[in-house]
This record gives structure tokens, C-alpha cells and sequence, in this order.
């Protein structure tokens, strides 16, 4: 029993935020699931740009695609979609015997086109298609643009993992684009029951942001609440999760599964803080905390764990988040910053993986 079990018996699923061929290759992403209990993978494309920008391990794929004459694009998705329909594999068990909670393998869509709702539909059809492994899941932003397409790919029958949440009134949307699309999935007769969603917070970019802005406050009750924006955060948003699928009178269609909150940016940014911040502070019932594996080894060797930390923690987060509001966050202002930063982050990646790309196919 580890400390990654003991996270689960707590509700929680561990899932790798990393993927590349030397993983699948060498059999490490096998070896994670068999010893370190990581039941599912998520990725994006600053993931992919560092997998596929180094080393050689796609070297063969690449000459290959070189002489089809694909363009950069075509070819950072046909090696990205091998490498999800190959941890889709890996994870198919996983996947069958936890009903399709776990098991599963997120791919996103480009970052570029998060604003426009009709390509960001029209992209996840195609990954769903190409990918063809029922334990896929399409990341879809959580931007105004692309909230309609998270309604629409879910009444279509596709799993999505929506990306980019920072605020709770932005979850609040997303929560109600997951009820209407899987409203309209059962009206069109699909098995509800195969369709799952996960609600995916930004965690530690929040306390970097907020962190940054309470030391040029720079007041001592300022600088005493350093490191405890993202954990409130989430909290609060676990009790938007359980007013809207646990309490009494949270309707959805037979068969239908709760979206459930993933803490994703687990890995803290600040040396000073524990590196177990954000698992032991956020491990409780119905969610999901998608770690680096450095964040993996440190619950593993530390646990520093201490039961359900978010049964019963509204009251203590909303306070949290009144005494930052009092010494002076905006916090419309943080979210704002941090959702440009956040499309601006991946698309940078993307640009930079499709011009290395472009070098390695003339």
C-alpha cells in the first residue's frame, strides 16, 4: 500500500501530466502504472513540445512523414495521436474496471483557435475519430469561445477533459455546458453512461500570481496569507461540485455521471512551499489530481496526507478568500491575467513545436 493507494481509498485519482515515445517506448509509462498505481495520463501542448522537440525517438516517424510531404501540423498530430492511441492501450484495463472513471488519456486541441467554438468542435470530432479508443478524453479550454463546443462534443457522445479552469464563476459555466450537453446526449438516445467529463483547475498558477501581488501589498496580513489562494480556490470550487451533482435535487440523466474536478499545475512553483501542497491539501471523494512525476515521487516518499481535506472546507476557504480580498486581490483581474497566460502559454508551445517541426521535415 502507498501512498498514491492511500490517495485513492480518499477518493482521489492520480494521473501522470506527461507523455512522449521514450515513455511508451521504453515501457516506463507501464512500469508507472504497475508500480506507482497512476491510473490515467493528461497532456498538452507544452507537453508535446518538449517530448517531440528532443531526443530521437521520433526521428524514424518523422522521415517517414517527410516523405508524404505532411506539413508540420499534419505531423505533430499524427505522432501525438500514436502516442495517446498507444497510453489508451496501456490504460484499456484501468479504464474497463473502473467504469470508465480512470484508464484515461486526455489530447488537446490546438490552442490556437480556443476563441472560435465551430474549430474547436470541429477539431475534437476529428481527434475522437482518429484516436478511435473509447478511454480518449478532448481537452477542451474553458474560454467563453469554446464553452459551446464543451456542450456540443459532450451531446455528440465525446469525453471531455475541460482544460484552463481558473475561477469558480467560469466553472459554474462549465458545469452548466457539461448538464446541458449530456441533457441532449440522452434526448438523442446515446448512452449516457459512457460519456465522462472532468472540470480541470489550475492550482499552483493562481498562488503564483496572487503570491506575486500580496508581496507588493507587502503588509503583514498580506504576506501571511502567501501560498493559500490556489487550495481556497479549489476548495470552494469542490463545494460548487457538491451543490451541483451530490446534494438533493441535482438531476442528471439516468445513467449520467457527475463531472468530476480535476487539480491539474499541482507541481508547486515555490521552493518554499511543500512539495505535497497540492495533494494532501486537496485529496478527498469524486476527484482527480493530475501531477508531474516529480510531484508523484514526492506523496510517494513523503505522503504528509491527513484524510478528506475538502469534505467540510467551504466555510474555511471563503474566509481565506475574504482576507485576500480585503488586503487588496482583484481577483477578476488575477483570473483574467491568468487565463491570457494560460492560452498564450500553449500557444507559444505549439508555435514553437509546429517551427521545429517544419526544420526537421525540409
Amino acid at each position: 500500500m502507498t501512498h498514491i493507494d492511500e490517495l485513492a481509498r480518499l477518493g482521489t485519482s492520480t494521473w501522470l501530466d506527461d507523455l512522449s515515445r521514450e515513455r511508451l517506448d521504453s515501457g516506463n509509462l507501464r512500469e508507472l502504472l504497475d508500480t506507482k498505481s497512476i491510473v490515467g495520463v493528461t497532456t498538452n501542448p507544452a507537453i508535446f513540445a518538449a517530448a517531440m522537440s528532443s531526443g530521437t525517438s521520433y526521428d524514424t516517424e518523422i522521415a517517414a512523414l517527410k516523405e508524404k510531404s505532411a506539413t508540420a501540423d499534419e505531423a505533430v498530430y499524427s505522432l501525438a495521436i500514436d502516442d495517446v492511441r498507444n497510453a489508451c492501450d496501456i490504460f484499456i484495463e484501468i479504464y474497463e474496471k473502473s467504469g470508465g472513471r480512470d484508464g484515461r488519456v486526455s489530447i488537446e486541441v490546438d490552442p490556437r483557435i480556443s476563441a472560435d467554438a465551430d474549430a474547436t468542435l470541429k477539431q475534437a470530432r476529428e481527434l475522437w475519430t482518429k484516436v478511435n479508443r473509447p478511454n480518449l478524453m478532448i481537452k477542451i479550454p474553458a474560454t467563453e469561445g469554446s464553452l459551446p463546443a464543451i456542450t456540443e462534443a459532450l451531446a455528440e457522445g465525446i469525453s471531455v477533459n475541460v482544460t484552463l479552469i481558473f475561477s469558480v464563476e467560469r466553472y459554474a459555466h462549465v458545469i452548466a455546458a457539461y448538464k446541458e450537453g449530456i441533457k441532449r446526449a440522452a434526448e438523442a438516445g446515446k448512452d449516457v453512461s459512457t460519456i465522462h467529463s472532468v472540470a480541470s483547475f489550475f492550482i499552483s498558477r493562481l498562488d503564483t500570481e496572487v503570491d506575486k501581488r500580496l508581496e507588493l501589498i507587502g503588509t503583514e496580513e498580506a504576506l501571511a496569507l502567501r501560498g493559500k489562494a490556489g487550495v481556497a480556490n479549489a476548495q470552494r470550487a469542490y463545494a460548487l461540485f457538491l451543490k451541483e451533482f451530490k446534494e438533493p435535487g441535482a438531476h442528471l440523466p439516468a445513467g449520467a455521471h457527475p463531472q468530476r474536478p480535476l487539480w491539474a499545475s499541482t507541481g508547486v512553483k515555490n521552493p518554499d512551499y511543500p512539495a505535497t501542497l497540492y495533494v494532501s491539501e486537496l485529496a478527498g471523494p469524486d476527484t482527480v489530481n493530475t501531477m508531474p512525476e516529480k510531484t508523484i515521487d514526492a506523496v510517494l516518499e513523503q505522503g504528509n496526507l491527513h484524510g478528506d481535506a475538502l469534505s467540510g472546507s467551504a466555510e474555511q476557504a471563503e474566509n481565506v478568500w475574504s482576507q485576500l480580498k480585503a488586503v487588496g486581490i482583484d481577483f477578476d483581474d488575477v483570473f483574467a491575467v491568468l487565463e491570457k497566460e494560460g492560452v498564450d502559454k500553449f500557444v507559444n508551445a505549439w508555435e514553437e513545436l509546429l517551427a521545429s517541426m517544419t526544420d526537421r521535415l525540409s
